[in-house]
């Protein structure tokens, strides 16, 4: 039997004051605690004693044990207690009790050992609860505090909502008086009274996006917000985020941690994927997005197999979410399916999900309860094990189902008609595959056989054609001599490969018959068995070899009205289930357990905030931190009992008060509720990072995106980069870099609150990331292809630069100078179309005719409309041409390329007709600036002149690493005109930042870019592939507008 040491419960959470430290030392207020994280354990937890010494109650410290009495009352010096614990003899171990609180121990022994109150004549087994452990303020009943009226307050606090008044009830009491922020003087202190003044409209909708849907707005949606005239544009803001499809998602996220959601096993390094754990995910977005009551949402994800009632045939909708709603108890991970299923494995499973429920529902370290009695809270022994009573039917370690044995399979009968149907089908193709390999089969053995002598080859037929396990000796010792005769439909193709192939035919068949099947989908959930009420035995030391009494599932003492438990019926008649974690569920949302609306409320606080009220979220026992605002948790949290419990409520009540609305800009001295800078989740970043590139793919729910390693070893995605991050699989022993890199949790049970770290490997990643790297070439492209026209003062910004562009590769037309070997004239292509460049809008053009040149080739004209194809040098040195000219028509007499150096003259002449010329140049001396012209002519017959001509660049420079150019790569297309830049600049701020460069900014970023261009002009080795050198310096700028503070925090 459980017992209470109380006699009557304060209704408040204590806090210390200086009353309280004049209090006289007491056993249960100042010893009890000591011993309970010290001492109980070997002292009075269980039954076993050592030394005989019982601490549980101050007449048992008198009388002591084996060693004779513990304390000696008035005479500090002479308790052989104070002794041991002095001399550190005890505990035994490494830990010892610090200074403070043995000084608090003789302290309390030298004023007479005074109790409490009297102490009882008999105790049963274990700790018990005192009055002063259940009357911690988390224990205490949620009770609605008196808000004082808004309009109270003096006009300047800005008092919104309760939320508001109660903030600054508690940082200056009296502040509710309409004089209070009013100094002797009669001059406004807004320093000691009062919120910050609201953040600009712009902060507002952009924190407002991040904090509900996790995505950027997109520079529409800022301007239409920011536009926005009506008196009601911020409630109908809010109205549109929460009515987003990707609101589950953001707050899914939030969930998924606590609730430890991963796409694989776990527990061993095998780390199997878990195929169908995502359909959890889902239903928590769906459930998200349509408001669930959130009490129904934790009774689902509880209890949902034990709320779908009998299974009739085909599953109904609200089955097949109630059964995935349990995937919330089967996230632990578990390695029982890949060479764990042991008692340890099992309970560890047991354990660890336990430690989810505990820490996401109760805001405990029940977990800490399952070896002895809590050190810290009142969560005795036994009431750990109550509540893995609660779970035991469905998580039986002593009838245990391997993950993949637990799994709901959602095909219909229909389904399974069809399949069967399908089955059939490719049935009758294999036989008639079986027939065809018999009878090849049989000719390949007889084609074999032609090359063997009779009597030999009559007998290795009969020794072949003999079973194998009817086969004499002699049979087996002959096909052993012989192997080639031992023919298998697995060699059978080395003999007839045409049957091989004829073979292949029927399995293609057979696989194009089976892929009309309905695919066969599951669930990964939780369904305790009907009739299935196993006893729930109390480890010794959290042993299961040590089996104990019984223990009946009930709710956790201390969370209950006067620390009393209430019993769980063991098992409901009304159910065809034990009914325990339905009723478990109830007793969580009711009025009678004052923890779990308290942890909700907090953690929404905490994720709208940076910090939560409570900053321990998953813990709110000794050991946590207490409310920064006591009144203010409950009022929230009996707001959300009283609003049906509706998230999407509680959202609009706290982001409707000034304390959410303030500018988080200031000195945290100056707010009566500073609120701290948030860098952006892993997630976020990634996602703020594809929509602002434009490459974001928006739909919501299906199974994880795979991922792999890349050359490097780093974990990546496999595949395109554009889904959200939600839907990123996730591996425990494989965690994507760039997310963990940036705090995301790698899931070894459960995330009870993310870190946010500044470290160096952060700024390594945004520097050589691959994926910020693609994301930033990608957030350039957009922003050419977005930018408004330049306007006159953007073009004057960009004519006082003057600075040269110099492009890699030009394309033109021209003459070739006979006389001089060298180019006559070259005049630029002005026409890009269709990925080709042309002398006219029209190909043949009138004026032009054919001159275009596309990537690898081209199309000259007529004499001196030759088409020319221009290198430009990035440096001194020496360079090798190495390329083939290809003419692929019969018709006319070829082409002729000739390649020319502007320095050296002609360098080589090659023909082509109906075939190919390699064009090989070396030893070619160049300087910087020089160009080599590829010149292509139609040679006297003006027709079929079409060619290729990819050629490759090496180009040698004493000390530095080669550099080669190939002209298929480097082909493009228009090159920006820097009058263009500071438009991309201006798009590239909107879609990265939600917000137009300043004029120092703008000024700042096109000096940027015209020195980026210079230098990669020079060298052109920094330039990626298919880049130029304009866009490639566009996204160097984009590269560092992701990396920049304003886009790591929310604002």
């Amino acid at each position: 039997m459980r017992f209470v040491l109380l006699i009557t419960v304060a209704c408040v959470s204590r806090v210390s004051t200086a009353a309280d430290d004049a209090r006289p030392l007491t056993y249960e207020r100042d010893i009890r605690p000591i011993f309970r994280a010290h001492c109980f354990d070997c002292h009075g937890a269980t039954d076993e004693l050592q030394g005989e010494l019982d601490l549980r109650l101050v007449r048992f410290l008198k009388k002591g044990g084996e060693s004779g009495p513990s304390i000696s009352v008035g005479k500090p010096d002479e308790s052989y207690l104070l002794e041991r614990l002095r001399n550190g003899e005890m505990p035994p171990g490494e830990g010892s009790v610090p200074d403070d609180e043995i000084a608090v121990i003789e302290k309390w022994i030298a004023a007479g050992a005074n109790t409490a109150r009297p102490e009882p004549e008999s105790i049963g087994p274990g700790l018990g609860i005192t009055e002063e452990e259940l009357s911690f303020w988390s224990f205490q009943p949620i009770r609605r505090p008196h808000v004082p009226n808004p309009d109270a307050f003096s006009e300047n606090v800005r008092v919104r909502t309760p939320i508001d008044a109660l903030l600054l009830k508690a940082a200056v009491p009296g502040s509710e008086q309409p004089d209070s922020d009013v100094r002797a003087d009669g001059q406004a202190d807004r320093q000691q009274v009062g919120l910050t003044p609201d953040a600009d409209r712009r902060t507002l909708v952009i924190r407002a996006y991040f904090d509900l849907i996790g995505l950027p707005p997109s520079p529409e949606e800022v301007q239409k917000w920011v536009t926005d005239s009506a008196d009601d544009w911020y409630d109908r803001l809010l109205t549109e985020l929460l009515a987003s499809p990707h609101y589950g998602e953001r707050w899914g996220r939030h969930w998924l941690d606590i609730a430890g959601y991963a796409d694989s096993e776990g527990y061993s390094t095998a780390d199997l994927e878990r195929a169908w754990a995502w359909k959890y995910r889902d239903w928590v977005i769906r459930s998200l997005n349509s408001d669930m009551p959130f009490d129904r949402f934790i009774a689902e994800q509880l209890a949902g197999d034990e709320l779908a009632g009998p299974i009739n045939g085909d599953l109904t909708p609200e089955q097949i979410d109630l059964f995935s709603a349990t995937g919330f108890l089967r996230m632990a991970a578990d390695g029982t399916g890949s060479g764990a299923n042991t008692p340890e494995g099992r309970n560890q499973v047991i354990t660890d999900t336990l430690k989810i429920v505990g820490t996401s529902l109760l805001g405990l370290s029940l977990q800490c309860a399952q070896c002895h009695d809590h050190r810290y809270d009142p969560i005795p022994h036994t009431d750990y094990f109550a509540i893995r009573a609660v779970f035991e039917p469905a998580l039986d370690w002593k009838a245990w189902k391997v993950p993949n044995a637990r799994r709901v399979s959602l095909y219909t009968a229909a389904d399974r008609k069809l399949a069967a149907e399908i089955e059939a089908e490719a049935a009758e193709i294999a036989a008639e595959k079986t027939v065809k390999q018999t009878e090849y089969m049989k000719q390949a053995l007889e084609k074999e056989l032609t090359k063997y002598e009779e009597p030999l080859r009559s007998k290795l037929r009969e020794a072949y054609q003999t079973a194998r396990d009817k086969r004499s000796e002699e049979q087996t010792e002959l096909l052993t001599k012989n192997p080639s005769v031992n023919i298998s439909t697995g060699v059978l193709y080395q003999y007839l490969p045409e049957a091989a192939e004829e073979l292949k035919k029927f399995d293609a068949r057979i696989a194009e018959v089976r892929a009309k099947k309905p695919v066969e989908e599951f669930i990964r959930a939780l369904i305790e068995p009907p009739n299935h009420a196993p006893e729930t035995k109390l480890f010794h030391r959290g042993d299961h070899q040590q089996p104990k009494q019984t223990v009946m599932p009930a709710s956790l003492s201390v969370a209950s009205p006067d620390g009393q438990p209430l019993q769980f019926l063991p098992n409901d008649d009304r159910l065809p289930t034990t009914g325990r974690r339905l009723a478990f569920a109830r007793w969580l949302a009711s009025r009678d357990n004052p923890l779990f609306a308290r942890v909700i409320v907090n953690r929404v606080w905490m994720h709208h905030f940076g910090k939560g009220l409570v900053s321990t979220p998953a813990d709110f026992g000794k050991l946590g931190t207490r409310p920064s605002h006591p009144e203010l948790l409950d009022w929230l949290a009996d707001e959300f009992i009283a609003n049906g419990w509706s998230l999407k409520s509680l959202h609009r009540t706290i982001m409707n008060s000034t304390a959410w609305r303030q500018s988080r800009e200031v000195s945290p001295d100056s707010s009566a509720f500073p609120v701290p800078l948030q860098r952006l989740e892993a997630e976020t970043l990634r996602d703020r990072m594809l929509a602002a590139s434009g490459q974001l793919d928006r739909a919501i729910l299906g199974s994880p995106v795979k991922i792999k390693e890349d050359d490097t070893g780093q974990v990546v995605v496999d595949g395109t980069q554009t889904r959200r991050s939600l839907y990123i699989q996730v591996r425990r022993s494989r965690p994507v870099a760039m997310l963990q890199t940036f705090d995301a949790p790698v899931m070894e049970t459960n995330c009870e609150s993310r870190p946010s770290s500044t470290v160096a490997t952060q700024a390594l990643m945004l520097l050589n990331g691959e994926f910020i790297l693609e994301q930033s070439a990608k957030l350039a492209d957009r922003a050419a292809s977005e930018a408004d026209p330049p306007t006159a003062e953007q073009v004057e910004l960009v004519q006082h630069l003057r600075r040269p562009q110099v492009q890699e590769w030009q394309y033109g037309y021209g003459a070739y100078d006979e006389k001089l070997d060298r180019t006559g004239s070259f005049a630029p292509l002005t026409h890009w179309v269709d990925s080709r460049w042309q002398a006219g809008e029209k190909l043949p053009d009138p004026q032009f005719g054919y001159v275009s040149l596309h990537a690898t080739g081209g199309h000259p004209d007529i004499s001196g409309r030759d088409v020319i194809r221009r290198w430009t040098a990035s440096a001194n040195g020496t360079a090798t041409i190495v390329g083939k000219l290809s003419h692929g028509s019969p018709n006319g007499d070829g082409v002729r390329g000739r390649i020319v150096s502007s320095r050296s003259g002609k360098a080589g002449e090659w023909i082509a007709f109906n075939g190919g010329s390699d064009t090989l140049v070396s030893g070619l001396t160049v300087q910087q600036g020089d160009t080599i012209d590829f010149v292509t002519d139609c040679r006297t017959a003006h027709t079929s002149d079409s060619f290729n001509w990819p050629v490759t660049i090496t180009l040698k420079t004493d000390g530095v690493k080669d550099y080669v150019a190939v002209s298929k790569d480097g082909f493009h297309g228009p090159v920006e005109k820097l009058e263009t830049v500071p438009g991309q600049i201006v798009r590239a701020w909107q879609l990265a930042l939600c917000r137009e460069p300043s004029s120092d900014e703008l000024n700042l970023a096109v000096n940027f870019i015209a020195d980026q261009m210079e230098t990669l002009q020079r060298n052109l080795v920094a330039i990626p592939k298919g880049r130029t050198a304009s866009r490639q310096a566009m996204t160097n700028l984009c590269q560092t507008l992701l990396g920049s503070n304003e886009f790591l925090y929310v604002e």
